[in-house]
């Protein structure tokens, strides 16, 4: 694996700034692999051995999915909202699973670590760099139950909406009064109010010039049916 200043600072780069959440992602990320024995996570031969669940939206989440080569894409990275600073590092060849979680403590200290750096923000990034493991982080030895559907690789089920006609993936399927139903239509999920519409420009394809993509005056000819 690389030093870790240099995979901090492309970290950073990537992310759009450098703050002590990218510190820590780093970090963890660089325990995690050396826990579950992956020396080189992004090359090639090892990414396929490699799942991460980060279980916060911020800027850790990012920093770890950069050292280790994770994609939501890939189905590599998975995403649970616990709103905890912590991620969870598999390999899928050992099944060796450990979570390492970043501790409180550890923000209180930054004076004992950087007694030297004036700013609070300035002395967090120094000490973040400082602290040892063992203070920055706690690690728990976990088994993580993987289902084939979770697992990375072709599409391995798919079902179509008793309700809506919509095709769902990889087993995200919802069972209601013996219904195979789409997140949406059982009501479990994050918008509400659906209703589909035309927009300007709707028959442009790649290929068009942009300017095609908005002809003023244009009728639409098409009528879309309201979801729900």
């Amino acid at each position: 694996m690389q030093p870790f200043e240099v995979l901090l600072e492309s970290s950073a780069k990537a992310h759009g700034h450098l703050c002590p959440g990218q510190i820590v992602g780093v970090r963890m990320a660089m325990l995690g692999c050396r826990l579950i024995g992956l020396d080189h996570p992004r090359r090639r031969d090892q990414i396929k051995k490699l799942i991460v669940y980060v279980e916060m939206d911020r800027c850790t989440a990012d920093a770890v999915a950069h050292v280790t080569g994770v994609k939501l894409g890939r189905r590599s990275l998975k995403f649970v909202d616990y709103g905890i600073m912590a991620a969870t590092f598999i390999n899928l060849e050992t099944d060796r699973s450990f979570r390492v979680v970043s501790t409180e403590e550890a923000r209180d200290l930054a004076a004992v670590y950087a007694p030297d750096v004036a700013g609070k923000g300035p002395q967090q990034l120094a000490a973040y760099k400082r602290i040892p493991d063992s203070v920055l982080f706690r690690v728990q030895k976990v088994h993580v139950a993987l289902a084939a559907c979770d697992l990375p690789g072709p599409t391995r089920r798919k079902v179509v909406c008793s309700r809506c006609g919509q095709v769902i993936r990889d087993g995200r399927e919802k069972v209601e009064n013996g219904l195979l139903l789409c997140s949406p239509c059982s009501d479990n999920c994050y918008f509400s109010n659906a209703r589909e519409i035309t927009w300007p420009g709707m028959d442009w394809a790649p290929g068009d010039s942009p300017s095609e993509a908005v002809r003023p005056g244009q009728a639409c000819q098409y009528r879309l049916s309201v979801m729900r």
